[in-house]
C-alpha cells in the first residue's frame, strides 16, 4: 500500500477537524506558519493542501480575516443551514485577547523556541524534590478532600498573615480572601465592585494592558506617566471623579522592572487618600528582589482601608499551584468571597493545604533565598549578553529584582517588524506595543526563564537581525 504524500495527509486531517465540528462553519484556521509547526512540514507543503481544500469548497482566503471555514462535507452535501458558533464567539461578553498576545500564550509552550517572553522562573529553579516531599506530608494528612471556607482554608489564610506581618502588613486572617492567583483577584474586582463606566488608571506601560479584564466589564484603562521613581503624582487627574480606580503594580513593575521609590509611594498614598481614589496594589513580584528588599507596600501605611492588597506564589514558587490572596477591609472580602464562591466554589484545598506547609515550615523562605542567588546570577548574565550585543542599538536600566529588562530601541531603528523576525528565528519575545507603549522602540526581555546560555544566543540572534537590517527596519 502506498505511502499517502504529506498536503494529503494535512487534507484529511482538516476535514476531519471540520467533519467533527472541531474547527465549524466561520472558523479561522491556524496561519500557515502554524500549521507547518503542527504538521512538521515545509509552508509549500502546507499551501498544497490548503489550494486542494479550496478546491473543495471547504475553506477560503479572506482578505484581512485569514482563512475561514466556509463549508462541511454534510453542508455541501445536504445543503442544510448549521449553527454559526464563530457569531456566538465574537459576542460573548469579555473581549478576546490581542492577536499577538494570543500567539504569545500560544508559543510559549513551544520548546523548540529561545523563551525571551515567559514571566515565571525556570523549570530547574523549582524546588521539585522538596515540593513532592511537601505534598506527600500534607496527603497524609488529609482526613477529607471537600471544598474549603468560601474566604479559604483557615491555615492558610493564618500563615498569609502572618507572612504579611514580616512585611510590614497587619491583615488578620477575616480580611483576607484565598484566590487562584491574582489573575483571578482582579477579575473578581472587576465584576464585584467596580460599576460600568469606571476608570482605571495605570502606569502606561503596564501588563494589565496585555488583558482584557477590565475592558470587558465595561471600564476604561488610562494611562499614567511614569519615571524611574514610578508614577509621576501629577499624571493623576486634578479633578475629582466620581469612577476611578487606580491599579500600580510597586516592586518591579511589569514591564518595566521600575521600583517605586519610598518617597513616592508615601506621596501616591496621600494623593489617593486626597482625591478618595481607590487603590489595587499588585505585589506578586515583591519576595524576587535581588540587591535589596523593596520599599514597604502602600498596604503596610494604609491605615484607612484604601488600598486592596494582591499576592501571589505563582512568581515565586510555583504557577501551578494556582495560589494568590487579596487582603482588604472585610466587608470588601466578604463580597469577593460569595463570588468566588459562585465561580469556583474555591481555590483547590489541596494546594491549599500544600501553600501553607510551605509558609508555616520555613521552606518557602529558605526557597526565596536560592531563588534572589539564581536570578543574580541569570541578570548579570543577561546584562553582560546585552552589552556584548546590542550596546550600540539599545539602552536599558538594570532592574533591582523581578523577571525582566526593558530594553528601549534607538532612535535610528524601528521595531515594528521585529517581532516575526525573531521569531523566524527560533526567538520569542514580547514587544512593547502589547502594554501599550505607544513608540514600538521597546522589548520586554525575561533573564528569569530562558537558561544564561539561551539568552546568549537569543541576543546574539537579535543583533544580527539588526546588524541585516535594511529599510524596512530603519526610519
Amino acid at each position: 500500500m502506498m505511502k499517502k504524500p504529506k498536503y494529503a495527509v494535512i487534507v484529511d486531517e482538516i476535514k476531519e477537524k471540520i467533519e467533527k465540528g472541531e474547527w465549524p462553519i466561520g472558523s479561522k484556521i491556524p496561519s500557515q506558519r502554524n500549521l507547518a509547526e503542527i504538521f512538521q512540514v515545509n509552508r509549500s507543503t502546507v499551501i498544497t493542501a490548503l489550494d486542494e481544500l479550496m478546491a473543495e469548497g471547504l475553506i477560503e482566503g479572506r482578505v484581512g480575516s485569514g482563512t475561514i471555514v466556509t463549508n462541511n462535507t454534510w453542508t455541501l452535501m445536504g445543503q442544510q443551514a448549521t449553527v454559526n458558533w464563530n457569531e456566538n464567539v465574537s459576542k460573548g461578553i469579555h473581549k478576546a485577547s490581542m492577536t499577538m498576545v494570543q500567539e504569545i500564550n500560544r508559543e510559549e509552550s513551544n520548546d523548540q523556541l529561545i523563551q525571551l517572553s515567559k514571566g515565571e522562573l525556570a523549570a530547574k529553579l523549582f524546588p521539585t524534590m522538596t515540593m513532592q516531599s511537601v505534598m506527600r506530608k500534607v496527603s497524609d494528612q488529609f482526613t477529607t478532600l471537600g471544598y474549603e471556607e468560601p474566604k479559604g482554608n483557615i491555615l492558610l489564610r493564618q500563615a498569609i498573615s502572618n507572612y504579611l506581618k514580616v512585611r510590614g502588613i497587619d491583615a488578620s486572617p477575616s480580611s483576607i480572601l484565598v484566590v487562584s492567583g491574582a489573575l483571578q483577584a482582579l477579575h473578581l474586582i472587576s465584576i464585584g465592585l467596580l460599576p460600568r463606566g469606571t476608570s482605571v488608571l495605570l502606569e502606561k506601560p503596564s501588563y494589565l494592558y496585555s488583558l482584557s479584564i477590565f475592558q470587558s466589564a465595561g471600564m476604561e484603562l488610562k494611562g499614567l506617566s511614569m519615571d524611574r521613581e514610578g508614577v509621576k503624582i501629577q499624571s493623576i487627574s486634578q479633578l475629582q471623579k466620581e469612577k476611578q480606580i487606580l491599579y500600580t503594580i510597586p516592586s518591579f513593575h511589569n514591564p518595566t522592572g521600575i521600583t517605586m521609590s519610598d518617597k513616592r509611594r508615601l506621596e501616591l498614598l496621600e494623593k489617593c487618600k486626597k482625591e478618595q481614589l481607590p487603590i489595587v496594589e499588585d505585589d506578586v513580584y515583591r519576595d524576587l528582589w535581588i540587591d535589596n528588599e523593596p520599599p514597604v507596600p502602600l498596604k503596610a501605611m494604609d491605615h484607612s482601608g484604601n488600598v486592596l492588597y494582591l499576592g501571589s506564589l505563582s512568581k515565586s514558587l510555583s504557577p501551578g499551584l494556582r495560589i494568590g490572596w487579596i487582603v482588604g477591609p472585610e466587608s470588601v472580602i466578604n463580597r469577593l468571597a460569595d463570588l468566588k464562591m459562585q465561580s469556583d466554589y474555591g481555590s483547590s484545598a489541596i494546594s491549599q493545604r500544600v501553600a501553607a506547609e510551605w509558609l508555616t515550615s520555613g521552606l518557602y523562605e529558605e526557597h526565596l533565598k536560592n531563588v534572589r542567588g539564581q536570578l543574580r546570577i541569570r541578570r548579570s548574565a543577561a546584562l553582560q549578553a546585552l552589552n556584548t550585543y546590542l550596546s550600540n542599538v539599545a539602552e536599558w536600566d538594570v532592574p533591582e529584582g523581578g523577571f525582566f529588562i526593558w530594553l528601549r530601541i534607538k532612535p535610528d531603528f524601528t521595531v515594528s517588524r521585529l517581532f516575526d523576525k525573531a521569531m523566524a528565528r527560533g526567538i520569542l519575545l514580547n514587544p512593547g506595543n502589547i502594554y501599550a507603549e505607544d513608540t514600538g522602540q521597546f522589548i520586554r526581555l525575561s533573564y528569569a526563564f530562558a537558561s544564561p546560555d539561551d539568552f546568549r544566543k537569543g541576543v546574539s540572534q537579535l543583533s544580527k537581525i539588526f546588524q541585516g537590517a535594511g529599510e524596512d527596519y530603519y526610519y
